[in-house]
């Protein structure tokens, strides 16, 4: 009867150990999940600051050439001589595209990693679908403001 209370007490000692192994992994895999979403989260971030910057860098090469271009007026004179004078140069902001392209990638990366139960893919998807959008709808005020004018 002894040895049956001894084996008892050395199998419950036993588990006990195993079951304290098995919760440290499973707190293991669980920061590094989570190591995984902010990874994810970064990226997208990043990839967000890359296409901000990408687009800031054509928006300032057009408006160098435009500048260039408007501060070219030649004036011709009834005397022969001419002249050339530098004209007002008008500041334009970000074009509707830009904006709605902008505007719905982090609406869409916000929307998606809500909805979706992998954070970082919804998020991704939901921006590329939100820029997408966006744009369309930017480039479509962007041809009305053209007929207008």
């Amino acid at each position: 009867m002894k040895a049956l209370y001894s084996l008892l007490v050395a199998l419950t000692v036993i588990s006990c150990q195993n079951q304290g192994k098995a919760d440290i992994e499973k707190a293991k895999q669980a920061s590094i999940d989570s190591m995984k979403v902010e990874i994810n989260k970064q990226r997208i971030i990043d990839s967000m600051k890359t296409e901000m910057a990408n687009l800031q860098e054509e928006k300032e090469k057009a408006e160098e050439a435009r500048k260039a271009e408007a501060q070219k007026v030649v004036v011709v004179r009834q005397d022969a001589t001419t002249t050339t004078t530098a004209a007002p140069a008008k500041k334009k902001g970000w074009s509707s595209t830009a904006k709605g392209a902008v505007i719905g990638a982090g609406v869409g990366a916000i929307t998606g990693a809500a909805v979706s139960k992998k954070k970082g893919e919804g998020a991704i998807i939901g921006g590329l679908a939100g820029a997408g959008v966006g744009a369309g709808t930017g480039a479509i005020i962007d041809g009305s403001k053209k007929k207008k004018e």
